[in-house]
């Protein structure tokens, strides 16, 4: 098995750090659609805790880009 970082996963893993330490609010609307694509690569089925995870993350990065996008809806 090839356990090299791609430039992908080391994007993945600094994202996913900024995001660990505050929230999905400190990411750029660009940062967080990034990070949507990386996730939505990555494959984690061999992982049960970890795909769970995958799958909170897009949840709350899908709602954090639905407010930016959609600002207007709710003020």
């Amino acid at each position: 098995m090839d356990y090299r970082l791609t430039e992908e996963d080391k994007e993945r893993i600094k994202l996913l750090n900024q995001v660990s330490k505050k929230s999905v609010k400190i990411l750029s609307l660009e940062q967080l659609i990034r990070l949507q694509e990386l996730l939505e690569n990555k494959d984690y089925s061999n992982q049960k805790k970890a795909n769970k995870s995958k799958k909170k993350l897009l949840k709350d990065i899908n709602v954090e880009i639905y407010k930016r996008d959609d600002a207007a809806i709710w003020k």
